[in-house]
């Protein structure tokens, strides 16, 4: 690996870019609490990049602390890079303007590794469009040895074979000490003038979170997986998460970037835990992301006035996958509205459980925004909820929203998942008459009745769950469901309920894509060639073209999320980081048997 080349594009950008562009905003940089290194002077020079736009892109914990930890590190610069929108690439490929990272203007072909944060199927598209507007070829093996290396985090590395072909490497589990390791291992090679190629083996055997897909191959049968090995001797063929074990003591910016331009959660965000006590049988992150590791009150509250002093948001947000089981949350919300609400800071309390926590926690958050409280009971019956071992009863549920609306809460979101094993029609008429029964609850309290938002989500059975070898429901199904709650709301005359649906066509295609294995990068690359990008935007998302692009691959997408997997069958992410197999096939015949007895 030879010293890169950096080309600074500033003048450029000035001169061609910016005055063309409707919102300048999100691609000038110069942020409060950006890092600028000279990158010249720099030993390793990482591109992260968020494949979404800046408003989506900054909002992103994950990012944000692999910021901080690389540009702690001496001899290593770490810089930003998110996808324009649509305007913006036409006039970057017009005028030829390669992509350039926000702190120093730099194009992105010039740093030894670009990372990219993936969390969901339908941003694949992006990260291909992003790596041909670095004018870097998409598929790995096309790139030359002064390409970059191509690094892949986030959960979507735990299922990483759809999109292997365009990686070099793929980092397992928690990012911020396992990128640190990266980084001084890729430095070490670049002082000895290793090639790529040696760099990457010597990762794969130094580091069981790291996969390495082109030193590996898979056979294939009757569309099967026959067989998963790798080309070289002494390489592992089961990978690990990587864990930060010491989650107190665990790396957090203490100067988030403040946006330019409006982020979607402009907000002070402390991560309290990271796993989930639960095991919600549809949730690929409480099976993925263990052991449950928590932060202190004393650590919490740190962080959280740190980032206040460094930012003046006026909201401080609780993360994780369930604020609710956080041990000692009665004492953090005490100790933060102590010191937050005489400065007229709010607190957000997501992800809470309808469990005794919620019916005690509203007596306390007087600091709390008020305007609404969000509850994912996922399944309207009992029964269905011991399918997906989400165990809240209809009486708890009630108890906690009374207590919600006693304690001043006046709006409810509420979410729900359709196509769960065992599922009937009454199940699905029962989320709109469960919703009307917790709007009319609150004229126990004051008389009136609540407004609820009710969101509505179809179920994608995901790797590294025990639903992943189900077959997801066929989109005439999904249909018919939503016609149901729609009748059964105007029966009720619920008018205030409103019903938000999520795409039926989304949900297909993240189905048939996150089951794929590597066949699966031939139609993303065809999807991407014809024109898909920023799938997760209504406005951008084309079904028939994904449709087209399965069809042209000799595929089909219908087929492929609805397909079932035999409990012998070798799965495509297997090898990649999750739970035993047989442990979640426990998990599967519990929940089988769950359904046949509802």
């Amino acid at each position: 690996m030879k010293p890169k080349h950096i080309e600074i594009l500033q003048p450029r950008l000035e001169r061609d870019f910016l005055p063309f562009v409707r919102q300048p905003g999100r691609y000038i940089g110069g942020e409060v609490n950006q890092i600028v290194k000279d990158l010249t002077a720099c030993d390793v020079t990482f591109a992260l990049c968020f494949p979404d736009v800046y408003e989506i892109a900054m909002s992103h914990t994950g990012l944000a602390i692999l910021y901080d930890v690389l540009n702690r590190m001496d001899g290593v610069a770490a810089e930003r890079v998110f996808a324009p929108w649509i305007d913006a690439e036409q006039v970057l490929r017009e005028r030829q303007i390669p992509l350039y990272t926000l702190e120093s203007k730099a194009a992105v072909s010039g740093f030894d590794a670009i990372g990219f944060s993936l969390n969901n199927e339908l941003c694949y598209t992006n990260m291909l469009n992003i790596l041909d507007l670095a004018g870097l070829a998409v598929r790995a093996s096309e790139r030359t040895e002064d390409d970059p290396i191509v690094i892949a985090g986030g959960q979507a590395a735990n299922v990483c074979e759809p999109f292997a072909d365009f990686v070099d490497l793929c980092l397992l589990g928690d990012g911020e000490e396992a990128v640190v390791q990266l980084a001084e291992l890729l430095r070490q090679m670049k002082t000895q003038q290793a090639s790529k190629r040696d760099f990457l083996l010597a990762a794969a055997r130094a580091f069981d979170f790291v996969y390495v897909p082109s030193l590996y191959a898979f056979e294939y049968a009757d569309g099967r997986i026959v067989s998963f090995a790798p080309k070289e001797p002494d390489l592992r063929v089961r990978f690990q998460n990587a864990v930060v074990e010491d989650f107190d003591g665990a790396a957090v910016p203490e100067k988030p970037i403040v946006p330019f331009v409006k982020a979607v959660h402009e907000r002070v965000s402390v991560e309290i835990m990271r796993g989930c006590p639960g095991r919600c049988r549809f949730c690929q992150a409480s099976f993925c992301r263990r052991p449950v590791r928590y932060r202190s009150v004393e650590r919490i509250v740190e962080i959280a006035k740190a980032n206040y002093a460094a930012t003046g948001f006026d909201t401080v947000s609780l993360l994780s996958l369930s604020t609710a089981d956080y041990p000692d949350i009665e004492e953090l919300v005490v100790r933060l509205q102590d010191y937050f609400a005489p400065r007229h800071v709010g607190l957000s309390l997501p992800s809470l459980k309808v469990k005794q926590q919620l019916q005690l926690l509203p007596k306390l958050v007087t600091s709390v925004r008020k305007s609404g409280l969000t509850i994912a009971v996922e399944a309207a019956s009992e029964t269905l909820r011991s399918v997906i071992n989400k165990p809240i009863t209809d009486e708890d549920l009630f108890a906690g929203v009374r207590a919600a609306y006693s304690a001043g809460f006046q709006h409810l979101k509420l979410y729900f998942m359709v196509g769960l094993p065992g599922e009937t029609e009454e199940d699905v008429r029962r989320i709109a008459v469960l919703s009307e029964q917790l709007a009319r609850l609150r004229q126990e309290v004051d008389g009136k009745v609540a407004n609820i938002n009710v969101a509505v989500s179809w179920l994608v059975p995901k790797p590294h769950t025990p639903f992943a070898w189900l077959a997801q429901q066929s989109r005439e199904y999904f249909q018919m469901a939503k016609d149901l709650i729609l009748q059964e709301k105007r029966r009720l005359n619920a008018r205030f309920l409103q019903f938000k649906f999520h795409s039926i066509e989304n949900s297909i295609l993240e189905a048939a894509v996150a089951r794929g294995d590597r066949r699966l990068g031939a139609v993303i690359e065809t999807a991407w060639r014809r024109g898909a990008k920023f799938d997760l935007w209504n406005e951008c998302f084309d079904a028939g073209l994904w449709a087209g692009a399965f069809e042209a691959c000799g595929m089909d997408l219908d087929s492929a999320a609805q397909r079932r997997f035999a409990a012998d069958e070798i799965l495509p992410w297997e090898h990649l980081g999750g739970p035993e197999k047989s442990y979640l096939l426990k998990h599967h015949a519990a929940a089988v048997s769950a359904a046949e007895a509802g």
